[in-house]
């Protein structure tokens, strides 16, 4: 089987509007997460959320171009083109037949939705933008990147809602790792507060209700309540290992593990057992060839939910027993807050630049030990550790599990 490694990333998320701001802000465990700016709130019980800070599409895109793109996937164009600028492919020196695209979003062009619903019902729904399905469906921010960087290989949009991101990666790398593309980019793209999405996330009872921001997304924190609705991009270029040495190409980590399951259990809560995020994490670690005890940190799913962070512990102890106690497992939800078909791409991010720095970032805004949720979770401060292989959950609606294994890059 061939190797995997990760050549280029890009993000735009709460916490930076790229890589650099990003990482360094997640090491210096920076709260994202701040009072909703971009729709008015006064009438809704939820106050904030993880937005893009000072976002204007016409800083990255043309006005034009912008106006034809949902809000999420003008994120996904933004965090594609810095990650084909990292990882300095040029598609004039590849077969565009073996660059592929996997690029996800749980929920697609809601505010787009949302919006040419309300236009059509004051004008009549013949009045509605000409580019409103192409802005709304969930697999044209893949389209979109495909068309703007050339790869003409598999372009696929896998929606597994909060696991999606986990999905996109883990498919790229078994397409790369079994010889039907050489290079693929992916990730994960979301953009959805908006009326309809923090009020249908809100009468859930999903979202947490608290009005202060550091103390809305907590992960494993006995007073948690629900997670805080966040938004951007993430994008990874994935690329077989002797082609990459071929271009010499820079290599963050190697991407050597995958697995996913399903709870088969609810329509939105995990299976409480966390039987389903177990076998999926056994599976990732097989798929690896490594033992459970060689994963040495965990970026968990970690949503601030009661019933995500107390299964995900007990899934954790399933699969790792006694070492489970001895791993480090924190959350930059914490940080970031959930951006569902986004999250696990920017979170394979962060766990990649973790191995690569030799950084564990923190679990910010931690005061209450809950006793379900007993495990090393890095609280408020980051740690310096000198980690070889990690391990990102990513856990979704429907009881869908993607478990992605990374490995520090070693020639």
């Amino acid at each position: 089987m061939r190797r995997v490694v990760i050549t280029g990333m890009g993000t735009i998320n709460p916490v930076g509007h790229n890589l650099t701001e990003a990482w360094e802000n997640v090491k210096n465990g920076v709260c994202g997460i701040d009072y909703t700016k971009q729709m008015d709130v006064s009438d809704f019980k939820v106050k904030v959320a993880g937005e893009v800070k000072d976002y204007d599409p016409q800083d990255y895109l043309d006005k034009k171009e912008a106006r034809k793109m949902d809000r999420y996937t003008q994120f996904g164009i933004i965090a594609a083109r810095e990650a084909i600028k990292d990882s300095g492919i040029d598609i004039e020196k590849e077969d565009p037949y073996r660059c592929g695209t996997i690029v996800s979003s749980g929920i697609g062009g809601l505010i787009t939705i949302t919006d040419q619903t309300l236009r059509g019902n004051d004008r009549g729904y013949e009045k509605i933008s000409p580019f409103f399905i192409p802005m709304s469906i969930s697999n044209m921010c893949s389209g979109e990147i495909a068309i703007d960087t050339g790869f003409k290989g598999v372009c696929e949009c896998i929606v597994t809602a909060c696991a999606s991101g986990n999905n996109s990666l883990g498919e790229s790398f078994h397409k790369i790792r079994d010889g039907y593309q050489d290079v693929m980019l992916t990730g994960g793209a979301e953009g959805c507060i908006c009326p309809m999405g923090l009020g249908g996330f809100t009468v859930m009872k999903a979202l947490s209700t608290s009005n202060d921001p550091n103390r809305a997304s907590i992960p494993f924190d006995a007073e948690r309540g629900g997670f805080v609705m966040g938004e951007g991009a993430g994008i990874l270029i994935l690329e077989e290992l002797e082609h990459a040495k071929a271009r010499g190409a820079k290599i963050y980590g190697e991407v050597i593990g995958y697995g996913a399951s399903c709870d088969a259990y609810h329509i939105t809560a995990p299976d409480p057992t966390g039987a389903g995020a177990a076998g999926c994490m056994k599976m990732a670690v097989e798929d690896a060839g490594i033992n459970p005890s060689d994963i040495d940190y965990i970026n968990a799913h970690g949503t601030s939910t009661h019933l995500n962070d107390a299964g995900e512990t007990r899934a954790i102890k399933d699969v790792f027993g006694d070492h489970a106690y001895k791993l480090m497992v924190s959350s930059t939800k914490s940080m970031t807050g959930h951006l569902m078909g986004a999250a696990a791409a920017i979170e394979a991010i962060f766990t990649t630049m973790a191995l690569k720095d030799g950084f564990v970032p923190a679990t910010i805004n931690y005061k209450t030990p809950d006793p379900e949720c007993d495990l090393d979770i890095v609280p408020n401060e980051g740690r310096n550790a000198d980690i070889r292989y990690a391990l990102s959950n990513a856990l979704g609606f429907g009881g869908h599990n993607a478990s992605i294994v990374f490995k520090k890059w070693e020639d």
